[in-house]
């Protein structure tokens, strides 16, 4: 290793005034990688001695140290200081992908991702289950351990406080849309005037019902906006609506349209339909929230209104591929089936 010359590539970066110190450390030492000034298995310069050389403070050194290790390009060795673990630094970007759970409409998602990214980049997936202290976990464990965080967070303030620990520059908020501090990026959903204006298009073929009965679980993850447009349409359209914490099984009967944001509800639903052999579509209208392939064919096909996941999972990708902030809020459109 040819210290001298690494210590002058980092410190000629410092003419590129939009690079702060940590970048320019970054840079730096990605610059003597490919200028083959270190190379794999090379011991870097400990902060002490990078500090004396460059004269950037300790927390900056450090900070610079701990993402080329999210990058997989150093490593830590017991204390022994930070090594070389690899000479090519086209690859090994981490990203932490922190979702609710697999549900199909998050398997669209990540596979887009996934395959949008390419083969050099990881992305570790972790699932927190609307669970806070399972996020909390994930998360302050998982701090300064990767290049980049995408996140479907939990509706809290104590879920708020946790993000906000984060780089802001190295996180995007997806699905759910909360407010942070400062400048971050996002790609979300808007729940309470896209499930109107689904409600609003339904209205003349619900109306043709007894009923309009919505499962909503208060304490789940299901997003509160939605309770409020349904209430603001069953009073705007005289529409007898009836809300219900789940679906009970053997309840379902005919005259009613029977709306529910949980896919196994869903199913439940659908099976008693078919034991009592009641025609879903004529004899009871189902309407679901967040599409996949299976509601399109099933039943000659469940009625939806949702936002497109694939192309979420495509525009996460480009900001993980080109780190340009976004601020994107994803189109929800009614997909209108035999269910409704």
């Amino acid at each position: 290793m040819n210290k001298e010359k690494l210590f002058n590539e980092i410190k000629d970066l410092s003419i590129i005034n939009s690079f702060s110190k940590h970048e320019q450390l970054v840079q730096g030492i990605i610059n003597g990688l490919n200028h083959k000034l270190i190379a794999k298995g090379d011991i870097l310069p400990s902060v002490n001695e990078m500090m004396r050389e460059t004269g950037f403070a300790k927390e900056t050194i450090g900070k610079a140290y701990k993402e080329l290790i999210s990058r997989g390009i150093l490593e830590s060795k017991n204390r022994r200081g930070y090594f070389v673990a690899t000479d090519d630094t086209e690859q090994h970007l981490k990203v932490c992908l922190l979702i609710y759970a697999f549900d199909t409409f998050q398997e669209t998602f990540y596979q887009n991702f996934r395959d949008h990214l390419g083969e050099n980049i990881q992305v570790d997936v972790y699932f927190h289950h609307n669970n806070f202290n399972v996020f909390e976990s994930i998360i302050n464990s998982n701090k300064g351990q990767y290049g980049l965080y995408v996140i479907a967070p939990i509706e809290s303030n104590e879920a708020k406080e946790i993000l906000e620990q984060l780089p802001k520059e190295k996180l995007l908020i997806v699905d759910r849309y909360v407010a942070l501090k400062g400048e971050y990026s996002y790609i979300v959903q808007e729940f309470e005037k896209a499930s109107y204006n689904a409600f609003l298009q339904l209205a003349p073929r619900i109306k043709e019902f007894s009923e309009f009965v919505f499962f909503f679980k208060p304490s789940s993850a299901e997003p509160n906006e939605v309770l409020v447009s349904f209430k603001r349409f069953v009073k705007e359209f005289k529409v007898n609506g009836i809300i219900k914490n789940s679906y009970e099984s053997g309840s379902i009967a005919p005259g009613k349209v029977y709306f529910t944001i949980h896919n196994l509800e869903l199913w439940e639903m659908l099976k008693d339909a078919k034991v009592k052999g009641l025609k879903v579509g004529k004899d009871l209208g189902i309407l679901s929230h967040n599409d996949d392939n299976v509601k399109e064919i099933i039943f000659d096909g469940i009625t939806t209104f949702s936002i497109d996941f694939a192309h979420m999972g495509r525009l996460a990708a480009e900001f993980v591929l080109s780190l340009k902030p976004i601020k994107h809020i994803m189109e929800n459109k009614l997909i209108r089936r035999n269910s409704l």
